[in-house]
C-alpha cells in the first residue's frame, strides 16, 4: 500500500455531490465512493442559492475519513457544473451565498443585454458560446442591473470549483474549462475577453490567474489540514467543468470520434484543436469549450433523459416500482415511430406536466397520442434516437475527419434500448462506457499532473484497458431512414 498512489476526486452536481478515491496500478485504474451528499438549491427572498459552505463541510467531512483510514493522499481535484460563481469581498471572506443558475434574474437579462450593451452575433463571434439565459455574462449583467451589493463590493470572482479550491488553499485561480462556460472567454485567446468584462463594469483583475488543467493550485492550508488530519496535500486544477472532465475520460483511440454525454442532458460533440466560430455554426447555435491540452469541445445541448425523468415522476405509483429497464422492455413491444417529438422543442423545457405536454404536441402535429407510459417512453427514445441523428449529421458537416465511431459516456451509457436505436439512427458504431466519466476524468488529470500519465491518449488508453465498453452496431437502416424522414417532417412544421 505504500507505493499505491491515492487520488482524491471532488465531483459535485447540481442536485447531489460526492467525494471519490482513485489508484492508477499496472496501467488500470480503480474507483471506490467515500462520500455522497445532497446540493441542496436554497430558495429565499425571491432568490435561488448554492450553500457554498456545506459544500466545503462534505468536502472536509470526505478528506477526514479517508485520513482516519490512513490513507496517504497524493492530491486532490474538484469538478462541478459550469457558470456559477462566488464573489470575495476585501477582506477575503464570501460575500453570501452564490446565487444558482436556476434564478429567476436571469429570465430576461439575456434578452436586454444583446439588446442594449452588445449584440448578440458580436458575442457569438467573440466567444463561440451558445445562448442560455444563465450564462455567466448574463447573470453578472443582471446582478449590476439590480444594484446587488455583492457584485459592488467584489474583489474576486471565483467559479464555483475555482472558489473551492481556494477554500482549501487560499490560492484564487481560473481553470480554463469553467471559464469558458462563462461565455466571458475568447478562445483564440485563451483568455477573459476585456471588453465584454467592460461591458457589465468589470475587470480582469477581478478574477484568479488563468491556469489550465493539470496545475497545482497550492497545497491544504494549515486549518485545513488540522481538521483533516492530512499533510501538505496538493489540490491541482483538473477539469473544473464535469464536461471537461467526462470528456477527457472518452476512451477513443485516436481523434476521429464523436461523444455523447448522456444523462438528464445530452452534450453530443468533437474534440478539436481550435474553435469553429463560423455563420453556420451561430445559426445552429453550437458551443465550444475549453477541453484539456488546448484543445476544444465543440457540442451542441440536447434535451436527453430530462423528458423521461420527468414523465416517470407524473405516472401511477404501479408504474414508478417498476425498474428502468422493466419499464423500457415494455416499451419496446409497441409500435415504433408512432408518435415522434422535437426533444428540444421549447414546449418541453419546464412544463408543469411533461405527459401532458408531449400528448400536446403529437396532438398539435396531427400524430396518434400515446397514452400509456410505454408509449410514452417509446416516443422519447424513438425521438432523442432521431434528434441525436440529426445534430451527428451537423457534427459531421464541421468535423474535419470521418465520425464512424460514437462514443457514449455517463449514467446513459447503461441504456440498452436507447444504444442501440442511437446507433440504428446515426449509422455510426456506438460504443458505451465508461458510467462514471467525470470522476475517472478528474483522477486522471490528477495522475497526469503527478507524473504517471504522459498525455490524453495514455489517459485514454488506460480507461480503454479499464472499461467494460458495449459495442452497438446500426440495424433497420431502411426503417430508420424512413422515421427520421418522418421527423424532419415534424419538426419543420
Amino acid at each position: 500500500m505504500e507505493n499505491k498512489k491515492f487520488f482524491f476526486a471532488v465531483d459535485l452536481g447540481a442536485t447531489s455531490g460526492r467525494t471519490i478515491i482513485g489508484t492508477i496500478n499496472e496501467g488500470k485504474f480503480d474507483l471506490e465512493e467515500v462520500t455522497r451528499f445532497p446540493n441542496n438549491l436554497i430558495e429565499q427572498g425571491g432568490h435561488y442559492y448554492w450553500d457554498i459552505y456545506a459544500l466545503y463541510f462534505e468536502i472536509i467531512r470526505g478528506l477526514r475519513e479517508v485520513a482516519q483510514r490512513g490513507l496517504k493522499i497524493t492530491s486532490i481535484g474538484i469538478d462541478t457544473w459550469g457558470v456559477d460563481f462566488v464573489f470575495i469581498g476585501e477582506d477575503g471572506a464570501i460575500l453570501r451565498n452564490p446565487r444558482a443558475y436556476r434564478d429567476p434574474i436571469t429570465f430576461d437579462a439575456m434578452d436586454d443585454y444583446l439588446r442594449r450593451v452588445v449584440s448578440q452575433r458580436e458575442v457569438y463571434d467573440i466567444t463561440g458560446i451558445q445562448f442560455l439565459n444563465f450564462n455567466s455574462i448574463f447573470q453578472l449583467y443582471a446582478m449590476k442591473r439590480e444594484g446587488n451589493s455583492a457584485f459592488k463590493n467584489a474583489q474576486k470572482i471565483l467559479f464555483v470549483p475555482d472558489a473551492l479550491s481556494w477554500m482549501l488553499t487560499g490560492n484564487e485561480v481560473c481553470e480554463y474549462t469553467i471559464a469558458s462556460t462563462s461565455q466571458l472567454l475568447n478562445p483564440r485567446t485563451k483568455q477573459l475577453d476585456e471588453r465584454l468584462l467592460e461591458s457589465i463594469g468589470l475587470t480582469r483583475s477581478k478574477f484568479g490567474k488563468m491556469v489550465n488543467p493539470g496545475t497545482c493550485i497550492g497545497v491544504l492550508t494549515d486549518e485545513v489540514q488540522r481538521l483533516t488530519g492530512l499533510g501538505p496535500v496538493p489540490v491541482i486544477a483538473v477539469a473544473g467543468h464535469d464536461t471537461g472532465s467526462a470528456v477527457a475520460a472518452v476512451p477513443a483511440k485516436d481523434e476521429k470520434f464523436a461523444y455523447l454525454s448522456s444523462g438528464t442532458w445530452s452534450l453530443m460533440g468533437i474534440e478539436t484543436k481550435d474553435a469553429i466560430i463560423s455563420d453556420l455554426s451561430y445559426e445552429r447555435n453550437f458551443t465550444n469549450e475549453g477541453g484539456i491540452e488546448g484543445t476544444t469541445r465543440f457540442l451542441k445541448n440536447i434535451c436527453g433523459m430530462w423528458l423521461y425523468e420527468r414523465c416517470r415522476l407524473e405516472w401511477p405509483e404501479e408504474v414508478r416500482k417498476l425498474s428502468h429497464p422493466e419499464l423500457q422492455g415494455q416499451a419496446m413491444t409497441v409500435e415504433p415511430f408512432r408518435s415522434i417529438i422535437n426533444p428540444d422543442d421549447p414546449a418541453f423545457a419546464a412544463p408543469s406536466s411533461m405527459i401532458g405536454a408531449i400528448q400536446k404536441y403529437c396532438l398539435d402535429t396531427n400524430q396518434p397520442v400515446p397514452e400509456t407510459p410505454a408509449e410514452i417512453c417509446r416516443c422519447i427514445f424513438d425521438s432523442l434516437a432521431l434528434r441525436y441523428k440529426q445534430v451527428f449529421q451537423w457534427m459531421q458537416e464541421f468535423a474535419p475527419f470521418r465520425l464512424d465511431v460514437l462514443h457514449i459516456i455517463g449514467g446513459g451509457s447503461l441504456n440498452k434500448y436507447l444504444n442501440q436505436f442511437t446507433a440504428n439512427a446515426t449509422g455510426a458504431t456506438v460504443l458505451a462506457g465508461p458510467q462514471e466519466g467525470t470522476a475517472i476524468g478528474n483522477i486522471l488529470l490528477q495522475a497526469k499532473a503527478a507524473g504517471l500519465v504522459n498525455d490524453i491518449w495514455q489517459m485514454r488508453a488506460i480507461i480503454a484497458a479499464s472499461t467494460d465498453m458495449v459495442k452497438y452496431e446500426p440495424q433497420d437502416k431502411q426503417a430508420w431512414d424512413a422515421a427520421y424522414d418522418k421527423y424532419i417532417s415534424i419538426v419543420n412544421k
